[in-house]
């Protein structure tokens, strides 16, 4: 069955959603100097730092992901009220600088989950599956770019192909073991995964949080700029999969890369 007109300009919007300007393009202008100053100011041992707490916030998404995004009522999505609470978060680091990091990035990370499933949920999804609440998970990814050398995965149905694998598995052992082996070797390979992405955006927040900006309200600012990323990629992406169950995916890819 053809694309109604609504859903061709719906497949259009997404697009363009899920290919706009980057975080750190995004930042670059907000904070009126190019991100490489803040990068150049991150010291070397902060790369570790980063690392570790962005496989934290992960596997705290992950756990909330698990146990409670499938018991939310059916209400359309609130991104402004998320934006304001993850900007909230965000004057924390505004205040305390790259240190805060650790504290706030696992609430920033819960908030956007939280976010990305009322997404999810508005565009049919159902987050009591395994499957759906993973997906949410994997926006974190789908929004955060990719290392350098890496070009090959750079494109929204590239990435979704190379973690789909580790998106499938995961749901499958969820599906028969729950949390209840955290370790396990499935849900590892998603978070390292998804954190190789991901760690590319908090990258280029912590840099932004560098640069000498206006305390509390530039870290706020910065957060609600890197809520508002992932709110996008997430109604982009879930507008797909909503196109794809009707029409079916290889269709909607199609389509999708002719459209301008």
């Amino acid at each position: 069955m053809a694309l109604s007109a609504a859903e061709r300009d719906d497949l259009i919007y997404a697009k363009k959603l899920l290919e706009s300007q980057g975080l750190a393009a995004k930042i670059s202008t907000m904070v009126g100097a190019p991100l490489e100053l803040g990068l150049n100011k991150l010291p070397q041992s902060w790369h570790g730092a980063i690392q570790k707490a962005t496989r934290k916030s992960l596997e705290k998404a992950l756990a909330v992901a698990v146990a409670t995004l499938g018991e939310k009522e059916n209400r359309p999505p609130t991104n402004q009220r998320h934006a304001v609470a993850a900007g909230i978060s965000g004057a924390v680091g505004g205040v305390f600088g790259l240190p805060a990091l650790a504290v706030e990035l696992p609430l920033s990370t819960t908030i956007m989950l939280r976010s990305i499933a009322e997404i999810a949920r508005s565009q049919g999804e159902d987050l009591r599956l395994a499957d759906t609440r993973l997906q949410c998970v994997q926006v974190l990814a789908l929004g955060g770019g990719v290392e350098a050398g890496d070009s090959n995965e750079a494109g929204y149905f590239a990435a979704r192909a190379a973690l789909s694998k580790a998106v499938s598995d995961a749901a499958a052992h969820l599906a028969r073991h729950g949390l209840s082996q955290q370790g396990a070797p499935a849900l590892v390979r998603l978070i390292s995964q998804v954190a190789a992405r991901f760690s590319v955006v908090v990258t280029e927040k912590a840099a932004a949080q560098a640069v000498p900006l206006v305390g509390a309200l530039g870290g706020a600012a910065i957060n609600t700029a890197f809520i508002r990323h992932f709110q996008s990629m997430a109604t982009g992406h879930f507008i797909i999969r909503r196109l794809e169950r009707l029409h079916g995916q290889d269709e909607i890819r199609r389509l999708y890369e002719k459209s301008s």
